[in-house]
């Protein structure tokens, strides 16, 4: 009955019409917020996701490194056992250490990261080139493949480079001497193939080569390693393998999931999200005054009606739930309204990419967007808690109205 009275409310004339000018104003505000709302959460949801697939294509779903030191022991049996461990598709063996990385005199510090055969099925940086090929040679003869930031950095088009880089590495145990710092040191030649981008990060910090030759610059013995990365089957959840392989192997080895290795990035990408939020919360707070002034004016406008209605036996909360729900009722139309308006902007912006990012750096060249459920009902209940409270006062105050006999 209470929304029929909210309902017969909105749709009837004011004798005075600011009080429909108001209330338009409170649901085209809420329909604007709500607007914004899907919109930002969904961009942001776009550019996460485009982040997160491109650290996919370098960080693992898990990897194996030691608790303490920079390098661990594993056996071929231990490796045939971590094999089996269910949910684990595959496995590459690394061998990682930060060097220097010399062109004629350009000089450039680089993490080369030294992988075995089966690093392609484990990592998606095989298919993030942008020249040349994913060609990491031999222990003998080796080649390196560059990320775009290292590339430039070092003056070189890795496809075609004919010269050789020379790499030089520090010796474990070995006491850096300024007398003859070439004695604490590690050299050798190695070629270019071919160049990677991902993401500005990795680019400017890593190059990939084969695991033999970093194991010889490193001084690692036959069975040590830097790390091991993995990759899983669909369908299992990384946590479960997780607890498997750190049962497999015990607690002298750290085993990370995809979050943990990244955790500093999805810790920034949450606060930045729930940032956005609380920005455009207090921008629906704002607009819910536009709803408290036009609910206050309608419950002045409708005091004979109230009157009627409490002398017929109406008590002080149906009264409430009149004027609450007229309020609901506003911010309903304009989150419905809204929400259908930005559905229909994302999907525009999908098809037809209307809003492009400027300066052509970026890898897409427009604002990506992605719909998520969630956002949704979280939008929904934020508009209905602040409608809730902005109608709270004006309903109050409506039914609270004293009978008045008049002779």
């Amino acid at each position: 009955m209470n929304f029929l009275f909210a309902w017969r409310y909105f749709k009837a004339k004011k004798s005075t019409n600011a009080i429909n000018v108001i209330a338009w104003v409170s649901i085209v505000a809420i329909m604007g917020i709500t607007f914004a709302f899907i919109v930002v959460l969904s961009v942001f949801n776009g550019f996460e996701s485009l982040v997160k697939s491109l650290y996919s294509s370098f960080y693992p779903d898990l990897k194996i490194s030691a608790q303490s030191g920079k390098t661990i022991i594993l056996t071929p049996e231990q490796l045939q056992k971590l094999q089996g461990v269910k949910g684990v598709r595959a496995y590459s063996l690394v061998a990682e250490e930060k060097t220097i990385l010399l062109n004629d005199d350009i000089q450039v510090p680089v993490v080369i990261k030294g992988v075995d055969t089966s690093y392609e099925s484990v990592a998606g940086v095989g298919q993030k080139l942008i020249k040349g090929n994913y060609q990491t040679g031999s222990a003998d003869d080796p080649y390196l493949v560059v990320g775009n930031g290292v590339e430039n950095a070092i003056g070189i088009e890795a496809d075609r480079n004919i010269f050789p880089l020379t790499v030089y590495a520090f010796k474990r145990g070995m006491d850096f001497n300024l007398a003859d710092a070439t004695q604490a040191v590690n050299a050798a030649n190695i070629k270019s193939s071919g160049t990677f981008l991902i993401q500005q990060d990795i680019d400017n910090k890593y190059a990939i080569t084969n695991i033999g030759f970093m194991k010889l610059m490193m001084g690692l013995g036959p069975n040590e390693y830097s790390s091991v990365e993995l990759a899983m089957h669909a369908g299992f959840d990384a946590d479960d393998v997780q607890r498997g392989i750190q049962q497999l192997l015990g607690n002298t080895y750290k085993v990370e999931t995809k979050y943990e290795q990244n955790q500093s990035l999805y810790s920034v990408m949450n606060l930045e999200k729930w940032a956005i939020y609380g920005i455009l919360t207090l921008m629906l707070i704002v607009a819910a005054f536009t709803m408290i002034g036009s609910l206050t004016m309608l419950v002045l406008e409708k005091q004979k009606d109230i009157q009627v209605l409490k002398s017929m036996g109406a008590n002080n909360r149906l009264i409430q739930k009149i004027f609450l729900s007229e309020g609901l009722l506003l911010a309903g139309i304009g989150t419905i309204s809204g929400v259908l308006l930005a559905i229909v902007f994302c999907w525009a912006q999908v098809k037809y990419k209307i809003i492009a990012i400027q300066g052509g750096t970026f890898l897409i060249d427009y604002y990506p967007v992605q719909l998520v459920a969630t956002d949704f009902l979280l939008v929904a209940v934020t508009v209905s808690f602040v409608a809730f409270l902005a109608s709270w006062f004006p309903s109050r105050k409506a039914a609270l109205q004293p009978i008045e006999l008049r002779s």
